[in-house]
């Protein structure tokens, strides 16, 4: 089983588990949205020995948790699963990486990424407005599945230039993507 220097940021108890399945890794759990001072204290302090990867549920909450973290840590790493990858077995559960498959939490995990704001801003907002990510009635399932295939996780309008550019995704890649998602609209 593949060790994991850093140190694992999650959600809860059962995240821990899924991911220890996985992977030989040490976890930090939030316990929720509203993360306590002591335990952005212990993420700030282990960020500054081991390093930090942000593993949240691909969901409101995991992208607030995954902010407010950022906000303290600008150099924590972020890997991400798609809602496809965290949906429950059973009805009556939550979207989460406690459902992920073993498989898709080594894949996410192999595919880190690490904030970078100083790259220049590769993706102007007309393109993205040129490629239906924004206003265009499908520009949500558009930058949902833009999201997915980058692995950057879901965000508005607003926030995706910048999620772009903190992620250093290059313009090559954005196109790729984007020609994908019209494959794919043109094959449905």
């Amino acid at each position: 089983m593949k060790k994991i220097k850093e140190v694992i940021v999650v959600e809860g108890k059962d995240d821990t588990k899924r991911i220890q399945r996985a992977v030989d890794a040490d976890t930090i759990e939030t316990r929720g949205s509203a993360i306590p001072d002591e335990t952005l204290d212990l993420i700030k302090k282990v960020a500054q020995t081991r390093g930090i990867i942000v593993f949240t549920d691909p969901d409101f909450s995991g992208e607030k948790i995954r902010k407010t973290i950022s906000a303290e840590v600008p150099n924590a790493k972020h890997a991400f699963i798609t809602k496809k990858q965290g949906v429950p077995n059973r009805s009556d559960g939550s979207l989460g990486v406690e459902h992920a498959s073993v498989e898709s939490i080594r894949e996410a995990l192999s595919q880190v990424y690490t904030e970078d704001d100083s790259a220049g801003e590769l993706i102007s907002k007309s393109e993205l407005m040129k490629y239906g990510l924004m206003g265009n009635p499908s520009a949500k399932q558009r930058r949902e599945q833009l999201g997915e295939i980058l692995r950057i996780g879901y965000v508005n309008g607003k926030q995706l230039q910048h999620r772009l550019r903190m992620f250093g995704i290059s313009h090559e890649e954005f196109l790729a993507a984007v020609q994908q998602i019209d494959k794919e609209e043109t094959n449905d």
